[in-house]
């Protein structure tokens, strides 16, 4: 595969501009890319979730590669977040492969894209209220009560992800702020991103046993955001998270909002 005939100006560019909104906000590529795939370039949404995933799972290795290094995972919240994850993601993928062909399985991944991306919009411009209310009238969840709630957490995100690709940054760690409230930020979000790389490599590796994934656009796509992450990253610190957070989920509640009609 020749990697100069291979790449895609817009699909590079496409990448870049993900990455640095990615690098800024912290929201998940998949909330971005997945809509961005199927509304602007007209993929497939089977093919641009497939893609998304595998898009996915190597970004969140860097990441994952930098978090450890800094010691910012939890990794006994990952094993719970995978106990529940990985079955319900096998048997998602399961469920697509034995209805690939029809048409109802296209409509259910459009139908739930759309509804996720809603919900996130909801998660990223409320994230902070929305934990702070939860927590105000239950109090601190018992161990015992939270690892249950972190597998059933594994259980809808293996679902989600696997189904639109979208939900695991986003979702995962509003519940995860409610669910830890002692634990660090930075381990909170750390173990987000490290749960998220067998998530979204079992289940990228299973859309492409089923023909859903575009190894050509794949390769643009990184091609551009591994730029674009760094060049978000480094912008962070010099942009106001409380302007782009808002565009944010305007944003993404518009294109929920046409991914629904």
């Amino acid at each position: 595969m020749d990697l100069l005939t291979t790449l895609k100006p817009l699909y590079v560019l496409s990448g870049l501009v993900v990455g640095v909104l990615v690098g800024l906000t912290g929201v998940g590529g998949g909330s971005l890319m997945t809509p961005l795939l199927v509304l602007v370039f007209g993929v497939h949404p089977t093919t641009a979730v497939g893609t998304d995933l595998l898009y996915a799972a190597a970004t969140k290795t860097v990441g994952t590669g930098v978090h450890g290094y800094k010691r910012t995972v939890q990794w006994s919240i990952v094993g719970r977040l995978a106990l529940g994850s990985v079955p319900a993601t096998a048997l998602t993928l399961w469920f697509l492969s034995q209805h690939k062909q029809a048409a109802s399985a296209n409509a259910l991944i459009t139908l739930a894209l759309g509804w996720a991306l809603a919900v996130t919009a909801v998660a990223v411009l409320f994230r902070q209220t929305i934990v702070k209310f939860v927590l105000a009238r239950t109090g601190d969840f018992g161990a015992r009560q939270a690892t249950l709630i972190t597998i059933l957490l594994g259980v809808v995100l293996g679902v989600l992800v696997s189904l639109t690709s979208v939900g695991a940054g986003a979702l995962g760690m509003t519940v995860l702020l409610i669910l830890y409230p002692k634990t660090e930020t930075a381990k909170l979000v750390g173990s987000d991103i490290a749960h998220a790389v067998p998530l979204t490599l079992i289940a990228g590796l299973g859309h492409w046993m089923m023909g859903s994934v575009d190894l050509k656009m794949l390769v643009s796509l990184l091609t551009g955001s591994i730029t674009g992450i760094i060049v978000g990253s480094l912008l962070a610190a010099r942009t106001s998270d409380g302007v782009l957070r808002p565009i944010l989920a305007v944003v993404l509640a518009l294109v929920a909002f046409k991914m629904l009609t």
